[in-house]
């Protein structure tokens, strides 16, 4: 089966080729529905690591006081974390509304970001856990001697630490998001799984439509690597162990 790409510039209403690949006199081709796919799939990753990025360190925190909160951080992660990502996509689509009518207004989009962003929030909670966890303990003892409260302490000198402790598994969780942001064409959302799924349907192209999506994916994922990456080198402590990224 010979290659050709050429069916990117094909309109997506007639399916004949178009004067431009961008499309023109409201004709829309199907490289322009592929970008428009990928821009959905890097809004669902975005969004949903806001949500795992916030909860996933203030349920970390939680996980290492002695308190009623440790119990109810721990019931949090043992439940995102133990059910099937898919499943509680279509929870949130189709059950949560139904007991909260106030979410009836949200669109797939924003639920399909909660679902991911609330089962990676799981993930991370236990990556900022094992980061506070691997401090000495002199690190909150100073922090006590100096008179700081317990929030304070968390803010100004457990948290920095930490959080640049676990950053290259927080790397791989980053990268995570982005392709578990597939499920989301389960709900309908036109990110790039669904526009491949579709799209081969309509021009049984298959080779090159999966080859170009699994780039964009390979892309994404790469960018964000990289951008950890920075983020790490710049906030490395002086005097640090470890290999320069």
């Amino acid at each position: 089966m010979a290659w050709d790409w050429q069916f990117f510039c094909n309109s997506t209403i007639t399916t004949e080729a178009t004067a431009s690949c961008f499309g023109k006199g409201g004709d829309i081709t199907y490289l322009q529905w592929m970008l428009s796919a990928w821009g959905w799939t890097v809004s669902v990753a975005a969004l949903a690591l806001v949500i795992a990025l916030f909860s996933g360190v203030v349920i970390g925190v939680l996980r290492t006081l002695s308190s009623r909160w440790r119990l109810i951080a721990i019931m949090w992660v043992e439940l995102f974390r133990n059910i099937p990502l898919l499943v509680q996509v279509f929870i949130w689509y189709h059950v949560v509304p139904a007991f909260i009518p106030a979410l009836q207004a949200l669109s797939s989009f924003l639920l399909a970001s909660i679902a991911l962003g609330l089962f990676t929030s799981a993930r991370i909670a236990e990556q900022v856990r094992s980061g506070i966890q691997a401090l000495p303990r002199g690190q909150s003892q100073a922090a006590s001697a100096l008179g700081l409260s317990l929030v304070q302490s968390y803010r100004y000198v457990i948290l920095p630490q930490s959080l640049r402790i676990i950053l290259p598994a927080l790397t791989s969780e980053v990268m995570n998001v982005v392709k578990n942001s597939s499920v989301a064409f389960a709900v309908s959302v036109t990110e790039l799984t669904l526009f491949a799924m579709q799209a081969q349907e309509e021009t049984a192209r298959g080779m090159e439509i999966y080859l170009a999506v699994t780039m964009l994916y390979v892309i994404t994922a790469l960018t964000l690597n990289r951008v950890m990456a920075w983020i790490e080198s710049i906030t490395r402590l002086p005097g640090a162990i470890g290999v320069k990224a």
